[in-house]
């Protein structure tokens, strides 16, 4: 029995080098999912419009204004009216453009039948196309 030193075998040493393969393997996954939610983030519909000639691209519709405050108190582009002048005028409004569109703006304060009576009368008079006008809701913060 000799007396001595024990050798030690020398390790792999470390590797210096990345390995390439596993990081191409993320790579491929990531394009094949961005491939295939590309086309579902699309916030717009294509069309093709058919194109025609007597069409005007420029041309928004003609309308009037019927406002109803927490009163009761009715006005027609912003001019104080009676329910009966009111009825006269969009009536003269019908008369001269029968596809006018009218925009009614209320007070959320105001009654369902006060509104109602309102969209009797331009109906009455011939206006058919009734707007509601309202305040869009602000969204919370995130």
């Amino acid at each position: 029995m000799a007396f001595g030193r024990l050798e030690r075998t020398q390790g792999p040493e470390p590797m210096s080098e990345i390995n390439v393969t596993p990081l191409v393997d993320v790579m491929l996954v990531l394009v094949v999912i961005f491939i295939l939610t590309a086309p579902l983030l699309a916030n717009s519909i294509r069309l093709e419009l058919p194109r025609a000639q007597g069409t005007q691209p420029g041309a928004a519709p003609q309308s009037v204004t019927v406002s109803v405050d927490k009163a009761g108190q009715a006005f027609l582009d912003g001019e104080a009216l009676a329910q009966d002048a009111l009825a006269a005028r969009l009536k003269d409004v019908a008369a001269r453009r029968p596809d006018t569109e009218v925009q009614l703006r209320a007070d959320a304060a105001v009654p369902y039948g006060r509104v109602a009576e309102l969209m009797g009368a331009a109906q009455a008079a011939g206006l058919s196309r009734i707007g509601f006008v309202a305040e869009p809701v602000a969204l919370p913060k995130r």
